[in-house]
């Protein structure tokens, strides 16, 4: 089961594409997007992140961090990243294979991927929006943009 909106994010700790370990602890303070994807390459996840990569200023101006995680081992992840152009930290779930994918309820372990979850966590660590979509089912970002719209702004 999935996570729902008012519930903790769970913590996670994992290797982006160049193996610097990023935190969800190390962001606390401000909102994260956290964008979860079948594969890289794969048809329909290149075409959400690049969205999200030509729309990426959208969420920075408001604050927000993005952070993008597969289970795709860290050496495609950067390849992926080159090819793209990606601006944001492709994370790797690789190993414990999915465990950051579990907590959040977005592992399908007959296929051994992460489904499409995506979550903006807020600044104190509560999820404010969260949407799954099934593997083959586009996410519209319409919904991502009006959760990030709708966060207080600092004082």
């Amino acid at each position: 089961m999935s996570l729902s909106v008012g519930d903790v994010a769970p913590e996670f700790s994992l290797p982006d594409q160049d193996k610097h370990v990023v935190s969800l602890a190390d962001l606390r303070g401000r909102p994260v997007l956290v964008v979860f994807y079948p594969f890289a390459f794969s048809g329909i996840c290149t075409g959400e992140l690049c969205q999200l990569r030509d729309e990426l200023a959208g969420y920075t101006e408001a604050g927000v961090e993005v952070v993008a995680i597969s289970t795709d081992p860290t050496f495609s992840l950067k390849a992926f990243r080159e090819k793209e152009g990606f601006e944001f930290p492709l994370l790797s779930d690789f190993w414990p294979h999915g465990d950051t994918a579990r907590a959040y309820g977005v592992f399908n372990d007959k296929a051994g991927m992460a489904l499409r979850g995506t979550f903006l966590v807020d600044a104190d660590g509560t999820i404010a929006f969260a949407e799954v979509n099934q593997p083959g089912d586009p996410r519209a970002q319409s919904g991502w943009k009006d959760a990030v719209a709708a966060l207080p702004t600092a004082a």
